[in-house]
């Protein structure tokens, strides 16, 4: 099959998301099973300022138009890592900026005009193709605007709108329903209006061929006003067509026993390398090499959704005990902020590095004892996934996919390998911490859970046999790529 993945985000982007890991390895492995696969996403500064990232002009323009507005967007072209062809839609006006969505925690003016720009011009993209796409997979709201354009011009495309941030919907203004250049009759209930606004998350959902989500049980969440994030509603509207697939691991990135970046290898049944990786790690942040408490680690987004109303209030506590801690992250400026602070006051447990940076987030799973995930949304839980690889044992809320990927340790029976916390409290997150610090001094049993989770197999084939399931259920069997 031929398919074109379209995405704000992708490789080469620092990743600081799962989005960029599920856009690096669903289309070499969808590739590997011989099918065609290309990606479109914008042009950012990043990747134009990405000195080992080579790109090529492709000569290709094309006008978009926006209300009554013309813009031009140019292609480049370039290849991910694992090979796969990825088209990059050029308009400095729109693009050439330090950040995808925004700056310093708050979201460009402009975001609407911007990525319906990028949805037009990657149909655009799609219509120049040769051979022509038979699937445009869309991921996010940013790209959600794809299915409803493509409906409305009745091309010939199959729709995918993979959903792995509900909350994040692109809702705008109403008056920006103008850039579409849509007839009136989409911006009504049934179409890409919500409550008076633009809601370019829910016109996905409605002109979709299908909506998949990334784990079961976030299938579950958002179809309850809960979880829904005041989608629920329209998504049990629309639920014949939602259907869960759980993320895979990028283990040829995320493996303890090829990664690169570590100073020494380890596997389960050999740990004596992640002794070293822990050591070289409280060296190279300047952390006391004792007392032998364990080390806790995050690399996450500083944002509400990842549980920081949770684990703020507990950051003296924890730190008053015998733990370093280790936070590499950026989002919320008063997140930045309270854990500068906290950084200062505990100069020898406490590390926090606000820019994302590949070496050092390898290295805090690998030196690593204990990663916190207190997230109140965890969709598909690929933090934990590469946890569990790198033998650093999840303290976890239990939410979406945490709940497929970690099995709550149980003393009684001797199963499980993590901790995970059912309530939405800090002082049920503390008890969670507490259970991890407490069993990490029984060395025998800590060293059995961390080589149970170390065997955890969450590799990309099984996901990506889900979906070439669902695209040839859209396009006919008849229909794959020999």
């Amino acid at each position: 099959m031929r398919i074109l993945m379209i995405s704000a985000e992708g490789p080469p982007l620092a990743r600081a998301t799962a989005l960029v890991d599920v856009l690096e390895a669903l289309p070499r492995e969808l590739r590997a099973r011989q099918h065609e696969v290309a990606i479109a996403m914008p042009f950012y500064r990043e990747i134009r300022e990405n000195g080992g990232f080579s790109t090529r002009e492709t000569g290709i323009t094309v006008d978009v138009q926006l209300g009554q507005k013309n813009y031009v967007a140019e292609f480049v072209e370039g290849r991910t890592a694992g090979g796969v062809q990825t088209f990059f839609v050029r308009n400095d006006e729109f693009f050439d900026r330090a950040g995808v969505y925004g700056e310093h925690g708050t979201s460009y003016e402009d975001n609407a005009a911007r990525f319906i720009f990028f949805n037009k011009a990657a149909l655009e993209l799609a219509r120049r193709m040769t051979p022509t796409p038979q699937i445009l997979h869309v991921h996010d709201w940013a790209a959600a605007l794809v299915p409803v354009l493509a409906r409305h011009r009745q091309l010939p495309f199959a729709t995918v709108l993979t959903i792995h941030h509900l909350a994040e919907q692109g809702s705008f203004w109403g008056l920006d329903f103008d850039l579409t250049n849509l007839p009136e009759r989409y911006f009504k209930p049934r179409g890409v209006e919500f409550f008076g606004r633009l809601n370019l998350l829910k016109g996905g959902i409605v002109f979709a061929d299908k909506i998949t989500t990334v784990s079961e049980r976030y299938r579950r969440e958002m179809l309850n006003p809960d979880g829904g994030s005041e989608l629920d509603i329209v998504l049990r509207e629309h639920a014949h067509r939602l259907v869960s697939i759980l993320n895979g691991a990028d283990y040829e990135r995320w493996n303890p026993e090829t990664d690169s970046v570590l100073p020494q290898p380890f596997r389960a049944g050999d740990l004596q390398g992640k002794a070293v990786c822990r050591d070289l790690l409280l060296d190279a942040l300047a952390l006391a090499p004792e007392p032998a408490g364990p080390v806790f680690g995050m690399v996450t987004r500083l944002v509400p959704e990842k549980g920081f109303d949770l684990l703020m209030p507990l950051l003296d506590r924890l730190l008053s005990d015998d733990v370093r801690l280790i936070i590499l992250g950026e989002g919320d400026p008063g997140y930045e902020t309270a854990l500068a602070i906290a950084a200062r006051k505990y100069p020898s447990r406490f590390a926090y590095r606000r820019t994302y940076d590949e070496g050092l987030a390898h290295l805090i799973e690998a030196g690593a004892d204990v990663t916190l995930i207190p997230s109140r949304i965890e969709p598909s839980g690929l933090s934990a996934m590469y946890s569990l690889k790198y033998g650093a044992l999840p303290v976890a809320r239990a939410t979406g996919g945490i709940q497929e990927i970690i099995e709550d340790y149980d003393p009684t029976i001797d199963a499980g390998f993590g901790f995970l916390c059912y309530e939405k409290t800090p002082d049920a997150f503390w008890d969670s911490i507490k259970r991890a610090r407490e069993l990490f001094h029984d060395k025998p049993t800590w060293t059995a859970l961390m080589e149970r989770a170390m065997s955890r197999d969450f590799s990309w084939s099984e996901a990506a046999a889900r979906y070439e399931g669902l695209y040839t259920e859209l396009t006919g069997a008849g229909s794959v790529a020999a």
